[in-house]
């Protein structure tokens, strides 16, 4: 975990990362049953906004677009397979990361 983690911060820009964290922990607080606090209307349009528009049309095309490339680097020898792997698979926890949430979720509250 540690090594893979190291990888990551080392290859995405720290600002990718940041947003990244506030939308999967964005989607995460929004499913819960809380209310939100007075005053944070704007702040609370403003995170559904940008997850709206990292999780929506432009994340699609921009996903299938590196899938696409970095498929076709694997086949011709110039990507090593576990890097391509991890990029197939972080696009598939960034779009599974709601059902992720709600599938842990739901196990946690089945003891209860």
């Amino acid at each position: 975990m540690v090594v893979q983690s190291a990888w990551i911060t080392k290859r995405l820009p720290l600002a990718l990362t940041n947003v990244l964290g506030l939308v999967l922990s964005g989607q995460a607080w929004a499913q819960d049953s809380f209310a939100d606090p007075a005053g944070s209307g704007a702040l609370v349009s403003a995170v559904r906004w940008l997850q709206g528009t990292l999780l929506g049309t432009v994340a699609t095309v921009v996903a299938v677009i590196a899938v696409a490339s970095v498929g076709f680097l694997m086949l011709s020898g110039r990507l090593k397979w576990r890097h391509g792997a991890i990029v197939i698979v972080g696009c598939f926890i960034l779009f599974g990361a709601a059902s992720i949430v709600a599938g842990i979720r739901t196990a946690a509250n089945v003891g209860y």
